[in-house]
C-alpha cells in the first residue's frame, strides 16, 4: 500500500486512516478472492482468538465451514483440548452440527443456549436416542419459560434426507418448495446435522477451510511455559491444522525457546507465534522457525495492558511495519486485535495482514462459548473477559494451592467481566461474517484489487482528523 498525497509522522491506529477509492476494473464484488494464502487452508481472512470467551469448539466449527480459522485456547485443560479438536474433526462441512436436547428440558434452559430467532431450532432425542422432533427457535419466544421441549413438538416432522441434498443450491429449493426454514438433516433415520435457507445460501458464496482429509480445519494455542513442543505434539496427533505459541510479550527469550522446539519436531503445520509489534521481534521470532507471526499489543476490547503498563503501539502502524518485514522473510502477519468495524479488518488487510484476529466482537454470538443471559431491559448477552484477568487467572491455574493462586492473581490485569450483547439483527457469528466480508470484498472492488496479494499492492491510504472518522459515520437518529 501507499499514503495518500502524506507521509505519517506518528504511530497510527485505524481510526486515524481511511481508504482511496481508485479506479477499478472489478464488476463486482463477488468477483475478488479473499484467500489469505498464509500456508493455513482458510479461505476468508478471518481468524478467532484463542479465548476463553470468544473461541470453543461450536465456534471453531461454524467459522471453518465458511472458510475461517478458530483458534481453540491453551488455558483449556489437555484432555477438553484433544476432545474439543476431536469434535470439530467430526462435524460435517456441508451442514450445521445439531443442538440437541431432551425432552423434558424446559424452554428457559434452551434460551440459554439459543436466542428466539428465526434460522435456528433445537433437536429433541430421547433418553434412548431416539429422534423425537425439532422445535424451532422463534417458537421458544411464545412458550413459557417452565413449558418442556418435548411438549413443544407437533404436526408433521419436516425433515431433509441427506440423500436429496444434491449441491447448496438444490438444498435452498428443496426448503423454499416445502416452506421450511430450518429442518434436521438425516441419513437412514438418524440426525446428522441442521440445515437453514440461509445456510444453504452461504454455502454457495463461501469455501470451507478443510485439512488434506476433507474435515474443517482447527487451531490450537500453546503457551511458552512447560513443555511446549509436547504439547503442540499431542495437539497435532489430535487433528490440529495450524500451531500457536502465545503470551503476552512474544519478543522474549523464552518464546524463541519455545518456538526453536516445536519448529524442531517438524510437525507439518505452521507455526505462529506471538504478540509482537516491532520488526526486530519478527526477525526473531520467523528466524526461530514460526511461519506466522501475531500482532498487537494493547488494542484488543479486553485488554489494559496500554493504560497499565503504557507498553503496546497504535494496530494500524504496528501491522504495516511487521507485516513488511515478514514479507521480506517469506513469512506472514496476523492482525490480532482491535476491530470493531468491517473496515477496521479492511484496514488491516490493507497493511499487510494475511488475516485478522477477532475477540470480543466474536464472543457475543450464539456460537461463542458460555450461556446466553438477559440484563433487566430483555437483551441477550454473554460474558467476556480478557486472558489476563484475575478470572482468567484463576481459571488457568485452579490446580494450584491457594497461596500460590493468591499470588498470581495479585497481579491479574485486564477485564475480568463485561457484557457483550448479542446483535439483534446480526446475533450468529455466521452473520457477522456475512456483515465483515461484505465490506472488505467492496473494499478490494473499490481499489481495484481482486486478490488479497493485489490488494497489498493498490490499497491508497489517507490520514484523517478525529472529525473526518467521525463524519464517516452513519446518523442513528434523523436531523
Amino acid at each position: 500500500m501507499r499514503f495518500y498525497e502524506t507521509s505519517p509522522v506518528h504511530d497510527l491506529t485505524y481510526s486515524d486512516v481511511f481508504l482511496v477509492p481508485s479506479r477499478s476494473a472489478v464488476g463486482s464484488r463477488l468477483d475478488v478472492s479473499l484467500a489469505p494464502h498464509d500456508g493455513t487452508s482458510a479461505t476468508i481472512p478471518i481468524v478467532s482468538a484463542n479465548m476463553n470467551s470468544v473461541t470453543g469448539p461450536r465456534l471453531a466449527a461454524t467459522l471453518a465451514r465458511r472458510g475461517g480459522l478458530g483458534v481453540l485456547p491453551q488455558d483449556m485443560h489437555a484432555q477438553d483440548l484433544d476432545a474439543a479438536i476431536r469434535w470439530v474433526k467430526e462435524q460435517p462441512v456441508g451442514f450445521d452440527a445439531a443442538l440437541d436436547l431432551r425432552p423434558e428440558e424446559t424452554v428457559a434452559s434452551a434460551l440459554r443456549l439459543l436466542p428466539a430467532v428465526e434460522g435456528h431450532g433445537i433437536v429433541i432425542h430421547d433418553e434412548h436416542g431416539a429422534f423425537l422432533g425439532v422445535v424451532p427457535a422463534e417458537r421458544l419466544a411464545t412458550a413459557l419459560p417452565g413449558a418442556r421441549l418435548g411438549d413443544l413438538l407437533g404436526g408433521p416432522l419436516a425433515s431433509i434426507d441427506v440423500d436429496e441434498l444434491d449441491g447448496p443450491r438444490a438444498a435452498f429449493d428443496l426448503m423454499v418448495a416445502a416452506g421450511i426454514q430450518f429442518a434436521p438433516v438425516l441419513k437412514e433415520g438418524r440426525v446428522v446435522g441442521t440445515l437453514s435457507r440461509k445456510a444453504a445460501l452461504r454455502s454457495t458464496l463461501y469455501q470451507p477451510a478443510l485439512d488434506g482429509q476433507g474435515r474443517l480445519s482447527v487451531a490450537a494455542a500453546v503457551g511458552i511455559n512447560g513443555d511446549p513442543a509436547a504439547k503442540a505434539r499431542a495437539l497435532v496427533e489430535a487433528g490440529a491444522d495450524v500451531i500457536v505459541i502465545d503470551t503476552a510479550h512474544g519478543h522474549q527469550d523464552g518464546m524463541v525457546r519455545a518456538i526453536a522446539a516445536v519448529a524442531a519436531l517438524d510437525l507439518g503445520v505452521p507455526i505462529v507465534a506471538g504478540n509482537v509489534v516491532t520488526t526486530d521481534a519478527v526477525g526473531d521470532l520467523v528466524g526461530a522457525g514460526a511461519t506466522i507471526i501475531k500482532v498487537g499489543v494493547g488494542p484488543g476490547a479486553m485488554c489494559t495492558t496500554r493504560m497499565m503498563t503504557a507498553v503496546g503501539r497504535p494496530q494500524f502502524s504496528a501491522v504495516l511495519e511487521t507485516a513488511e518485514a515478514a514479507r521480506a522473510l517469506g513469512a506472514h502477519v496476523w492482525a490480532d486485535g482491535g476491530v470493531r468495524y468491517p473496515r477496521d479488518v479492511a484496514l488491516a488487510l490493507a497493511a499487510g495482514a494475511a488475516s485478522v484476529m477477532i475477540g470480543s466482537w466474536f464472543a457475543g454470538t450464539i456460537e461463542a462459548p458460555g450461556t446466553l443471559a438477559v440484563d433487566e431491559n430483555g437483551r441477550a448477552y454473554k460474558e467476556s473477559w480478557g486472558m489476563a484477568s484475575t478470572k482468567a487467572v484463576r481459571e488457568r491455574f485452579d490446580k494450584l494451592d491457594a497461596y500460590e493462586l493468591a499470588r498470581k492473581t495479585l497481579f491479574a490485569e485486564g477485564i475480568s467481566s463485561s457484557k457483550i450483547y448479542l446483535d439483534p439483527l446480526r446475533p450468529s457469528l455466521e452473520d457477522l461474517l456475512d456483515m465483515i466480508t461484505s465490506g472488505v470484498r467492496s473494499s478490494l472492488s473499490y481499489a481495484g484489487a481482486t486478490t488479497l496479494e493485489e490488494f497489498h499492492e493498490r490499497a491508497l491510504v489517507g490520514i484523517q482528523s478525529a472529525a473526518g472518522y467521525e463524519e464517516g459515520k452513519a446518523l442513528p437518529v434523523s436531523w
